[in-house]
């Protein structure tokens, strides 16, 4: 271990050793139990450890499970898992985090991404997605960027990144491996698919549970409505990654050239099977809203089909990166403890939104969504989040509020809820922030610092861009601008 990783290593047990230690006075939150504050505690840890990496980002998640399973939940240590010490986590909820439906998916991923590049489709089907683009490795990288919004908009994220990996693979085969241009290529996957969820209101979580609560607080908007506003907004983040990961991560092939080699192997029924199992599967995943067959639950599908048929093998489950499903296990745990002990709702609960001016409870709130997406599914967080806000929203826009008319014109109940949905998708500092995030990290190319950096400049920008947007010049409110984008569209098609 060299010095770096050693400073980073004893920097995080002093920090997690006094966090843990002091008195819970010291967050200065009222209701905050023993069992909480171990877990800010484990928080703290786990991103630090994701950081520094003194260690594996997987030994990490093992870590905190482990860890947490010791000291916060319903069968650890008795002398730290008393009732009296706070709520606990029951044992089994932590556990399952090693069989997380989202873990499934990534499972399904896995052996469609390894059946493809064992049947050489991922050449055929990249090649035939990225033509359009040309050879040039910018034009490939807003290719994928563009290919993977777009799906995202219509199917899960997790799921549109478990497909692309597949489309990656010989992408980054042809690039020489000191090309920077191979990190930039696979951060596309979580930028593209986080982003363009915003699209549409079926895009993503967050952005469903967003029109919800909307429509039960009488601010309906319908699809049209929303993809209207956001798709715009996606488009210049693509472009703003897409300039960015170019500077962070500048190309040094100039060309990238697809290649089918000759394969030895004969076109027998084991390929076609293949090919159907893995069509079948994204179309499945695109159809969700109509078939109501789970994205996590169509992952199985190709495991079942391609073992049964005797193609997928004992041979190829070694091919499977475990290391990042245990990753991915981690932060499903750190949410599970999050939401089990509570914590989540006291931390929301302890911030006095009913006192603050409109600009800082937007900012405030936009900021507390930001942070918990990192480390708990950004479904949760929006869930957790957003009824508390539709009743901060209601108080705020009552007509004899004294923040009536600051708040109508930022944009109403409608852009602050929309903003907190756009915060969510923009969360990804680290593998665990969501799946995509945790794609990317398993082609082994792309360090947490360089995911955290890209996360941390797109997130930032995301924020201010997507409140200026929402409250100033896209607002929901706003019938006029509305119908100027739609004539401007229907100009030129």
């Amino acid at each position: 271990m060299d010095l770096k990783k050693i400073i980073g290593l004893c920097v995080t047990l002093a920090v997690t050793i006094f966090i843990w230690a002091v008195p819970t006075s010291f967050f200065g939150i009222e209701a905050l139990t023993p069992v909480q504050q171990r877990v800010i505690a484990l928080f703290v840890m786990a991103a630090l450890l994701w950081i520094f990496e003194p260690i594996p980002n997987w030994t990490t998640s093992l870590l905190v499970i482990v860890l947490s399973l010791l000291t916060v939940s319903n069968k650890g240590i008795g002398l730290f898992c008393t009732p009296e010490a706070g709520e606990l986590v029951l044992y089994t909820k932590i556990m399952s985090a090693f069989a997380d439906p989202v873990v499934m998916l990534f499972l399904g991923g896995f052996v469609l991404a390894i059946m493809a590049s064992k049947y050489g489709l991922d050449v055929t089907l990249a090649r035939l997605l990225l033509k359009p683009f040309g050879k040039n490795p910018k034009m490939v990288l807003l290719g994928f960027l563009i290919v993977i919004a777009v799906f995202s908009m219509f199917m899960s994220n997790t799921a549109t990144a478990a497909m692309m990996l597949a489309f990656l693979a010989p992408v980054l085969a042809v690039l020489p491996s000191d090309d920077k241009g191979k990190i930039g290529l696979s951060l596309a996957i979580p930028v593209a698919a986080n982003l363009g969820g915003i699209g549409t209101p079926i895009g993503t979580p967050p952005n469903a549970t967003a029109v919800k609560f909307l429509a039960e607080a009488g601010c309906e908007v319908t699809f049209g409505e929303w993809a209207l506003r956001m798709i715009p907004f996606v488009i210049i983040m693509i472009l703003f990654a897409w300039v960015l990961l170019q500077i962070l991560f500048p190309f040094k092939s100039k060309e990238i050239v697809l290649e089918i080699k000759a394969s030895e192997r004969k076109t027998d029924w084991k390929t076609y099977v293949v090919w159907i199992t893995f069509i079948g599967t994204i179309i499945l995943w695109a159809t969700e809203q109509w078939t109501k067959i789970n994205s996590n639950v169509v992952a199985l599908i190709p495991l079942a089909v391609l073992t049964c048929c005797g193609i997928f093998t004992k041979d190829d489950i070694k091919e499977i990166n475990w290391t990042v499903l245990w990753l991915v296990a981690g932060g499903f745990a750190l949410g599970t403890d999050l939401q089990g002990t509570g914590l989540a709702k006291v931390l929301i609960e302890s911030i006095p939104f009913g006192t603050m001016g409109v600009v800082a409870v937007f900012i405030i709130a936009g900021v507390v969504c930001y942070f918990l997406s990192n480390f708990i599914s950004n479904s949760a967080t929006a869930a957790l989040l957003i009824p508390i806000l539709i009743v901060v929203a209601e108080a705020m826009s009552a007509p004899t509020a004294a923040s009536h008319d600051a708040f109508v014109a930022l944009g109403g109940t409608h852009a602050m809820i929309s903003f907190i949905a756009v915060c969510a998708s923009i969360a990804m500092l680290f593998p665990i922030s969501t799946p995509p995030n945790a794609i990317a990290a398993s082609t082994g190319l792309v360090e947490t610092k360089e995911m955290t950096k890209v996360g941390l400049i797109i997130g930032i920008v995301g924020f201010i861009l997507g409140y200026f947007w929402l409250t100033m010049l896209f607002p929901f409110e706003s019938k006029e601008v509305v119908e100027q984008v739609a004539q401007t569209v229907a100009s030129t098609l």
